[in-house]
């Protein structure tokens, strides 16, 4: 009876439905899941008599309601370990790419003719500013001259502007033909599938909206997206990690006092601040969303796993981004990063290795096991 009533509970609490019809023996079977690094399945439920679910209907990657007379069900065994993958630095170097040219674009829709970048103005700001974009737009028009008709006190939305229609060019460049994939990433992930390594790709680390990534993914083409997994916004929702987390079933303690620790910290330094603030007459506000993203950023490479079917400590992430990297090591995820134009520079002390592409003396099936072994 206690099985029954906590067999009820977990399900309801997932909102899952399904009826079980008559028969000698029925299970509730889910699919391999892999919270906190615990490995939850398949497993089952097992139900003495009739059951009513009420709620969402079961999805593929949910719970299957099957009767057997006797025999269990078939186990699916976890892979040697699976493959997360980036899609910005990773599938495509848009920064290399297009984001020059989407700054002129924007200038040009803005009505600046004085203004272009050439690669060596474009490069100088780069090193300048530490590739912060607004800053790169100061110092320029600080050396050019600002626009005669803007007030002082508009530079800032100026800036603002300039730095929207940049961002929309830039998305139509990455939706277009003239954006191609890295040089083997292709060959990399078909390597993969050929020894049967589930490779997924995350559509949520990426600062572009998901229809951007989406089309990105698509110059895969269909045969090879076929094989793969995108894991995005929806996806992450509706693993298992992100329902339990929510509804407070499971949580790791590691993770919930070092979320508690970024909260205090960032707390912290809002009261210092404020302090400094007053002494100086000023009014500031700290920036949290860095915290909030590195933990939308965890949530995803769990749920990457979870649809993986493989322990978070048997994943690795191919990365392009420093949050990817710092999320990655949050969980104990063996991370791999991809280097592109915007982290060229970056050093990286928690990976595992740092290639700068696809193939050859890069990044292989071959020598991504070997780092992972090590």
């Amino acid at each position: 009876m206690a099985m029954e009533t906590a067999s009820c509970s977990i399900l309801y609490s997932l909102r899952l439905s399904s009826t079980i019809t008559n028969c000698n023996k029925c299970y509730y079977v889910a699919r391999p899941r892999i919270i906190n690094n615990l490995f939850l399945g398949p497993f089952s439920f097992t139900f003495s008599r009739k059951y009513n679910f009420l709620g969402k209907s079961s999805q593929p990657n949910g719970f299957i309601p099957f009767c057997s007379p006797s025999s269990s069900p078939d186990e699916r065994p976890s892979p040697e370990f699976a493959v997360l993958l980036e899609v910005d630095g990773v599938l495509i170097d848009a920064y290399r790419l297009g984001n020059r040219q989407a700054f002129n674009a924007a200038f040009k829709k803005l009505g600046l003719d004085c203004a272009n970048w050439t690669e060596p103005i474009y490069l100088d700001l780069v090193r300048k500013s530490a590739t912060d974009e607004e800053r790169m737009l100061i110092l320029y028009f600080n050396q050019i001259g600002w626009p005669t008709s803007l007030p002082t006190s508009e530079k800032g939305t100026f800036i603002k502007n300039v730095l929207r229609e940049k961002n929309n060019a830039m998305d139509e460049f990455l939706m277009s033909k003239n954006s191609p994939l890295r040089p083997g990433v292709e060959d990399f992930i078909d390597a993969a599938s050929k020894e049967g390594i589930p490779v997924v790709i995350l559509t949520t680390c990426s600062k572009h909206e998901e229809n951007i990534t989406r089309s990105i993914i698509d110059k895969l083409g269909h045969e090879r997206t076929s094989k793969i997994t995108i894991v995005g916004k929806e996806e992450v929702e509706q693993s298992l990690y992100s329902q339990l987390l929510g509804t407070g079933v499971f949580s790791g303690l590691d993770e919930q006092l070092a979320k508690e620790a970024r909260k205090a910290a960032s707390a912290e330094k809002q009261k210092i601040a404020e302090k400094v603030a007053s002494m100086l007459k000023l009014s500031v506000q700290i920036d949290t969303s860095s915290t909030e993203s590195l933990e939308k950023i965890i949530a995803a490479l769990r749920a990457g796993a979870e649809y993986a079917g493989a322990p978070v400590n048997h994943c690795v992430l191919v990365a392009g981004s420093q949050s990817g990297v710092a999320a990655a090591a949050q969980i104990a995820m063996p991370c791999v990063v991809l280097r592109s134009s915007l982290t060229s520079r970056v050093e990286f002390p928690s990976a595992k290795a740092i290639m700068d592409g696809f193939g050859g003396a890069d990044l292989t099936m071959s020598k991504l096991r070997r780092h992972i072994q090590s």
